[in-house]
């Protein structure tokens, strides 16, 4: 009897078909999700993740419009870099930290606290942007702005009423550099409406509304921290499309020129074929004092400055020969469409 017992082994699972089990059975109790597929067909499949989409605000940018976003960002942090170096008459660094695109209510809850918020409009477009500066940062530069050496200030608090006007021109010129960016595609202004000191209280956008969010990383002296720029996709919806309409058309290949064919009814159609001279002036007297038999002296050159009008219209200079018995003109170049002509067909002086 033992030996039976011994020859059959132990009646237990191993790990691996026990996990085995354990998925077939939360597979068989998993509630199903039916799947309508662009072709129509209906699929039932389980553990199918559902994301809500808002059709009214369909913003979210692509990765290459994101892509071409960033370009331009980056020349416009070089510029603004080197603006703000001048204006505080010190090195001022900024480095791209992130460019993307959040709803204004999670942009809002990440704001810190305390900061300092301007709300500004962008001139003609609509919408209210916002731009968030560290108050450690812009006390730092409302010292540099008085005369000091721009030490980090270590302090972080609200900024008073003089000091908010202090760092208002550097706010200025942030904003008017993040405006010339788009001059190629339209002329924008920057104007600072609103302080704020608390992303809690800001109603400046619907909370599902897309915001194009711009994080930069200053360091000025031995202060480093941080600026935001959230402007509402719905303010820059029209120059993105410019842009992206600008730049679809030069990258379509230039249009072949069509080429030039004879056609067969051209063949019938005459137009009076003319050669003549600029010789000399002469006074109404001398013209009527012409008689028969009279020598006219004309300069030898002008054999070789023949114009031949087509139709009345210079467009040929030849010279003149004979060719057997005929008097005839050798083409010898093209007179350009521009290229002044003194006088008329008829002999007569344009005005």
């Amino acid at each position: 009897m033992a030996d039976d017992a011994s020859s059959s082994g132990p009646d237990f699972l191993d790990q691996s078909e026990i996990d085995k089990l354990l998925a077939q059975t939360a597979e068989a109790t998993a509630p199903k999700q039916l799947l309508i597929r662009p072709d129509g067909e209906i699929e039932s499949r389980t553990n199918l993740k559902v994301e809500a989409y808002d059709f009214r605000n369909p913003a979210f940018l692509s990765e290459p419009e994101l892509r071409r976003l960033r370009l331009l960002h980056e020349d416009y942090i070089r510029y603004l870099s080197a603006r703000l170096s001048l204006y505080l008459r010190m090195e001022f660094g900024l480095k791209m930290s992130k460019l993307t695109t959040v709803t204004y209510a999670k942009f809002t809850e990440n704001l810190p606290n305390p900061t300092h918020l301007s709300m500004f409009k962008v001139e003609p477009l609509l919408g209210v942007g916002i731009l968030d500066i560290s108050p450690r940062l812009a006390l730092t530069v409302a010292d540099r702005l008085l005369g000091g050496k721009g030490h980090s200030v270590k302090a972080d608090r609200y900024l008073t009423e003089i000091e908010v006007a202090l760092i208002e021109d550097v706010i200025n010129i942030i904003l008017e550099e993040w405006c010339g960016q788009w001059k190629a595609e339209q002329e924008l202004h920057p104007l600072i409406i609103g302080q704020e000191n608390n992303g809690r209280f800001l109603q400046t956008s619907p909370k599902d509304a897309i915001i194009l969010a711009l994080t930069l990383e200053a360091t000025f002296g031995d202060c480093s921290e941080q600026i935001q720029i959230g402007i509402p996709y719905y303010t820059i919806e029209p120059v993105v499309k410019k842009m992206q309409a600008r730049r679809e058309k030069q990258g379509l290949p230039a249009a072949t020129s069509k080429s030039l064919a004879w056609q067969k009814p051209y063949e019938r159609i005459t137009i009076p074929v003319r050669a003549e001279w600029s010789a000399l002036e002469l006074t109404l007297r001398e013209v009527c004092s012409l008689r028969l038999g009279d020598v006219i002296e004309m300069p030898h050159a002008i054999f070789n400055d023949t114009r031949i009008l087509l139709n009345g219209a210079p467009k040929f200079v030849g010279t003149v020969g004979l060719d057997t018995d005929r008097v005839a003109v050798q083409i010898t170049r093209k007179l350009p469409a521009d290229e002044f002509n003194p006088n008329k067909s008829d002999g007569r002086k344009s005005t």
